[in-house]
């Protein structure tokens, strides 16, 4: 039997560690302060949305069971940047499907081979296929540290990163494994795993084209004489545009291997693939995005669209907490306003709050006129201060810089920003209320 003094230390000891685990919880949950940025038979997934069981709320969405969402990801990503979108992204979506290198299960999801059903003769000669070959021999303890390397991005991408070289063979495997998941799908929604999407934006702005009519939508890049969808952004398929290439993959899948062994971008050889269909791009900029929030300039007079008025339907090259923090935003939206989400509502109600206090040190808010004779940061926010036309400033590496426009930026250790929240303020004021949003027909 065990003695009362006894008994009480345990209690004690047990309670302390309960305690530790609780506190362990919450710290390592996203940073929500809003002064910060920081299987051959695949299965439906569907999330409660019941705040009793204390699931997300999803509003009522109309149209979202006649999309399939297509998740693109890799080995050396998909365990750090997939378990987030379970509770975020795809937590309201009812079907979606995730492709990857590796088939292996996350978070209790099917993570399927994008490369189960493709030629033998590609896969197990072609040297891109390396890592693929080793995950099929080994699964995980296959993979070598140097597959996790990251690689500066360059103009022909990351050519000496293994995982970037194998990403480029996903894109036509995948069409034909997306129609053997669903093909049934008015709309196909493809993102990656640093991709964030709005989903009551995108159910508005879909509606304003005929899912009957072969279409592909997309942020528009070129490379050479391609004009495709980037892929990072997003890009949408109607059911007709994915079977057109579907079925050009099925004609002559030699011949799309050879013309991907060539080439570096396996977003622009789906691009090729759709226009030799008669499936030509419709340009979707600014509303699918390739930057980040913290890239945006929503006030910039060198576009050829001004954000302003445009839906704000998906954004790129998000960490994890940078996905859970516009959730959040997000879910305490909807509760409140039924409308699409605009590049203005981006900038009002996310960003510009975002900017208090009006200075901030280890970070860049990516002010890009230099002042090489200025390197200090007092002088540097006077110089901003006296100059009308600066909003806001930085200080890299005891350099100063400013900008006409206003961004939120980043983290950045050797850098120290502030913005003109006066100015800023006017330059809302002056673009005004949008009536109504502009779909970019």
């Amino acid at each position: 039997m065990i003695a009362p003094r006894s008994r009480r230390r345990i209690l004690l000891f047990a309670s302390a560690i309960v305690l530790f685990y609780v506190y362990r919880f919450y710290a390592l949950q996203p940073d929500l302060n809003p002064q910060y940025w920081s299987s051959s038979s695949p299965s439906t997934i569907s999330r409660p949305s019941d705040e009793k069981t204390k699931g997300p709320y999803c509003p009522s969405l109309p149209g979202l069971e006649d999309i399939l969402v297509v998740m693109k990801t890799g080995v050396t990503e998909s365990q750090e940047k997939v378990p987030g979108h379970f509770n975020s992204t795809l937590a309201c979506v009812p079907h979606y499907v995730i492709f990857s290198d590796f088939e292996e299960e996350i978070g209790g999801v099917p993570i399927h081979d994008a490369f189960r059903n493709m030629d033998p003769k590609v896969t197990r000669t072609v040297p891109d296929f390396d890592l693929y070959n080793r995950l099929v021999t080994h699964g995980r303890p296959g993979l070598a540290l140097q597959d996790f390397a990251d690689e500066a991005n360059s103009a022909l991408g990351k050519p000496n990163n293994p995982g970037w070289k194998l990403d480029k063979w996903k894109f036509l495997p995948m069409v034909q494994e997306t129609l053997r998941h669903r093909a049934d799908a008015r709309w196909y929604v493809f993102i990656e795993a640093d991709t964030y999407v709005s989903w009551p934006t995108l159910l508005a702005w879909l509606d304003t084209f005929d899912p009957s009519e072969p279409l592909y939508i997309g942020t528009e890049t070129q490379i050479a004489d391609v004009i495709f969808a980037h892929g990072g952004s997003g890009f949408v398929l109607s059911q007709p545009a994915l079977q057109r290439a579907a079925d050009a993959y099925r004609a002559d899948p030699d011949a799309l291997h050879r013309y991907t062994d060539g080439h570096w971008a396996g977003d622009c050889v789906l691009g090729k693939v759709l226009a030799d269909v008669g499936v030509p791009l419709h340009y979707s900029w600014p509303i699918l995005q390739n930057s980040n929030v913290g890239e945006l300039d929503e006030f910039s007079p060198d576009f050829y669209r001004k954000p302003w008025c445009f839906p704000a339907v998906a954004f790129h090259h998000l960490s994890a907490a940078d996905i859970q923090t516009l959730w959040a935003f997000e879910q305490n939206r909807w509760k409140s306003k039924t409308t699409p989400l605009l590049h203005s509502d981006i900038f009002k109600e996310f960003i510009f709050p975002r900017l208090s206090p009006p200075s901030r040190t280890n970070w860049d808010n990516l002010s890009g006129q230099p002042h090489p004779t200025i390197n200090t940061f007092d002088a540097c926010a006077d110089f901003c201060a006296q100059n009308p036309s600066c909003v806001q400033f930085s200080l890299r590496d005891d350099r100063c810089f400013t900008s006409a426009t206003p961004k939120l930026g980043s983290p950045h250790d050797s850098a120290r920003s502030g913005w003109i929240l006066d100015s800023i303020q006017k330059m809302i004021e002056m673009a005004g209320i949008c009536p109504e949003p502009d779909f970019g027909h």
